[in-house]
């Protein structure tokens, strides 16, 4: 299997070999496709099934922690994960890089760009479904949601994360009692993906996501940028996020789906796979 390996500064000052899980699928213009919490690369199969046909190469990997990957105690936070992706970028020599981060990807695309893309690798990247600029609630930070919301939520990852992440999925893919749009098969297939990971990485991930201001990365990109949310999100709300998003990039494409939840790479694969091989290819 594919790895490549990174050695990250622990807190204490030592170095910890961390290997990271990839799969470069296909020919043509690089996109690298960034997944979100609680899932890995694998949350990307109704792409990687669609993109390599339209000249596309699509590089996927799996965060530290998820997936196939090491699943070393530290590195959660943005500076880390952004690291990892340099890495990537620079293993696999990418240029003229399609760059696309789902919900917590987000933040890694938000991040590369301000402190990482003046080799110019990246010249385009998408926003899907993005917890960016930044979901805490504060002071300065009216719109974002509080803190008493994500404190519930590690509390109920570290009592029972099964549990929690099978509730959390409904929500997920906008499930309800008189909506469906997912089958019972695919939640279950979402419940092993989510549970392929360190408990800890998954609490870890999700306080960074949670309380990481994106606003001055934002305001530092100057590549062509797609915004793209659904009105329906329940978990990463639309006004806390793309909204916010755009204010702060006003140059961005801006495209909204009224009626999908978060998980809308999956609940409207079609519409989406043609928004982002028209953005990748325009």
């Amino acid at each position: 299997m594919p790895f490549i390996t990174t050695n990250s500064v622990s807190l204490s000052g030592s170095y910890e070999e961390v290997k990271l899980f990839y799969q470069d699928i296909g020919r043509g213009k690089p996109v690298v496709l960034i997944h979100g919490w609680p899932l890995s690369h694998e949350m990307w199969e109704y792409q990687l099934n669609e993109l390599p046909k339209h000249n596309i190469r699509v590089i996927t990997y799996d965060r530290r922690g998820f997936g196939k990957s090491s699943r070393p105690w530290e590195g959660y936070d943005y500076d880390t994960l952004a690291t990892d992706l340099r890495l990537i970028m620079e293993e696999l020599d990418l240029t003229n890089v399609t760059l696309v981060g789902f919900s917590m990807g987000g933040g890694e695309v938000a991040r590369y760009l301000s402190k990482y893309n003046s080799d110019g690798r990246v010249t385009k990247a998408a926003l899907i479904s993005s917890v960016t600029p930044y979901l805490l609630k504060t002071d300065n930070n009216p719109s974002g949601l509080p803190q008493e919301m994500f404190t519930d939520i590690k509390d109920q990852l570290e009592d029972d994360r099964p549990k929690f992440l099978e509730g959390f999925a409904k929500t997920f893919y906008g499930v309800h009692l008189f909506n469906h749009p997912v089958s019972d098969e695919y939640l279950q297939r979402n419940a092993a993906l989510a549970l392929n990971s360190a408990g800890y990485a998954t609490i870890k991930s999700m306080q960074a996501w949670s309380t990481t201001d994106f606003r001055s990365d934002l305001a530092a990109i100057r590549v062509p940028l797609l915004v793209l949310h659904g009105k329906a999100d329940e978990t990463v709300p639309i006004d806390a996020s793309a909204e916010e998003t755009v204010k702060i990039v006003p140059h961005a494409k801006y495209v909204v789906y009224d009626d999908a939840p978060h998980g809308l790479f999956y609940t409207h694969k079609t519409k989406f796979n043609e928004d982002i091989i028209d953005f990748i290819n325009s």
